[in-house]
């Protein structure tokens, strides 16, 4: 390890360290399991856009998004325009349902279909596993970051990696992970336009871009250089994945009332479109500069190789401030899922209330360790994200959109949407012919989920049970888990 990899290896330790410092800080509010898996269920909007604009702003929209840019030019910008629209557009359709005081995804979702047990449990065990592939995401694309800028054996850097997060998010649960959200995310955007404009320079300006890069990268968003279906492919990939991903539901969970939702996610969402402009020229001024470079060290190789070590310092944080900010999300909104829901299924219970901070920190270790197995065999943050979102989260969007907005739809076409995106994914993932069309399955996908919820439902019997009903049986389960919250001050909190 030379000098200049020393440095950056004791500037992660020491953001690491100032994290965790801010964590025990704000683990002083943490009074209830409540607290430390919701936040006291009265975030205020500062807050929540904090929260999730970091969390937007991760490993694949900063250094996955670098490298995708170095390829492909203007398509880099995909990544945050199409998380820009799944956050306005999950406003549009879910933010009213702050109101029910839900504390999962997979509670809302056996909600829409009568409060089934079946939907519950069955999505609980997809959710817990999504959330827990979200992590790995993460884990993987720090790690690759830390490895070239420190010269750390890939393996040790993904366990650095996964310690840095987890070490704030176990002391402090979500307050922490939302108080440290907010700081990464100054602290990313703040980096990114440093980088970016540092970058413009460095290569002689924007038009050294155009001159040096081939014609097709500086289309209209990259299209003529992915073509038409793939680019959409990936901007909606990304979309549906804000719009199932577990950890943007806790926000809306978490959140004071319907109103701070709405205005925090529309303000993130404006955000994370002015964002992605940012990666994606950062990506193409790498191109102008080293070409022979392998794509996915586009990000690490500025601030290695190019700027000065002061500069390489402000990109590593910047860097693994969106690491980290969207990796201690997943987390904690894995472990409110297993506590919640996975650990009733199996059991038939939840943890004592009195226990609950400490079983949730026992969940903790146990999801960082399977996380850490998920990035064991991939180091292509883009792929990998694609295909997860492709496979496990198409359906589950499908079929929240059809038990909340169309009345026939039944727990079992439910299931079917989950089933029929999932099958259709592994067809298209299984043909080169069909993966080079598509670009990844996402579409195909969506229309496959659809369609088999909608024939399913209308081969099966209405659902009988109303909202009430379902929401009563809901709120009974919850109750073990809620720490003497009254029905009024509910209702005083939802405004």
């Amino acid at each position: 390890m030379d000098g200049s990899q020393f440095v950056y290896l004791a500037v992660f330790l020491g953001f690491t360290i100032a994290m965790i410092l801010v964590g025990v800080w704000v683990s002083r509010k943490v009074k209830s399991g409540e607290d430390f898996l919701m936040g006291g269920r009265g975030l205020p909007t500062p807050l929540v856009i904090g929260t999730t604009v970091a969390t937007l702003v991760g490993t694949g929209s900063s250094m996955g998004a670098v490298g995708f840019a170095f390829t492909n030019g203007w398509a880099g910008a995909l990544y945050g325009l199409g998380g820009s629209a799944g956050i306005i557009l999950l406003m549009v359709l879910f933010a009213d349902v702050r109101k029910y005081n839900f504390m999962t995804f997979s509670e809302e979702l056996s909600f829409y279909f009568g409060a089934n047990k079946i939907v519950k449990g069955f999505t609980s065990i997809l959710l817990y596993i999504a959330s827990i592939g979200w992590l790995g995401a993460h884990i993987l694309g720090g790690s690759l970051y830390l490895s070239w800028i420190t010269g750390l054996d890939p393996f040790t850097s993904k366990i650095i990696t996964a310690v840095g997060f987890a070490a704030y998010t176990f002391i402090g649960g979500y307050l922490a992970v939302v108080y440290i959200d907010t700081i990464q995310g100054f602290i990313l955007f703040t980096g990114f336009i440093i980088l970016t404009i540092l970058s413009i320079v460095k290569i002689g300006g924007m038009g050294e871009i155009s001159n040096s890069v081939t014609p097709e990268m500086v289309s209209f968003l990259g299209i003529e250089q992915m073509g038409l279906i793939p680019a959409i492919s990936l901007a909606v990939v990304i979309a549906v994945g804000v719009l199932a991903t577990p950890s943007y539901r806790h926000r809306i969970y978490s959140s004071n009332n319907i109103a701070t939702v709405k205005k925090s996610f529309m303000i993130s969402g404006i955000l994370f479109a002015l964002f992605s402009m940012f990666p994606a020229i950062v990506g193409m001024a790498s191109s102008v500069l080293n070409p022979d470079l392998d794509a996915e060290f586009a990000f690490p190789y500025l601030a290695t190789e190019v700027f000065p070590i002061w500069v390489g310092a402000i990109i590593l944080v910047a860097g693994l401030s969106a690491t980290m900010s969207s990796g201690s999300s997943d987390f904690i909104t894995a472990v409110t899922i297993l506590l919640r829901d996975v650990l009733q299924l199996i059991t038939g219970k939840v943890p004592d209330k009195k226990n609950m901070v400490q079983s949730s920190r026992i969940s903790l270790l146990l999801t960082l360790c399977l996380a850490f197995l998920f990035t064991l065999g991939t180091n292509n943050i883009i792929d990998y994200i694609s295909n997860f979102v492709s496979t496990v989260m198409a359906g589950l969007f499908v079929a929240a959109v059809l038990g909340k907005f169309w009345g026939r739809a039944t727990w079992q076409g439910g299931l079917a949407s989950l089933a029929g995106g999932s099958l259709m994914s592994f067809i298209v993932l299984t043909s080169e012919r069909l993966t080079a069309f598509w670009g990844n399955p996402v579409l195909p996908s969506l229309f496959a989920a659809l369609a088999a919820g909608v024939i399913i439902s209308l081969l099966t019997p209405r659902n009988q049970m109303s909202d009430e009903e379902s929401l009563m049986i809901l709120e009974k389960e919850r109750e073990v888990i809620d720490e003497g919250t009254t029905h009024k001050e509910e209702k005083a909190a939802n405004g």
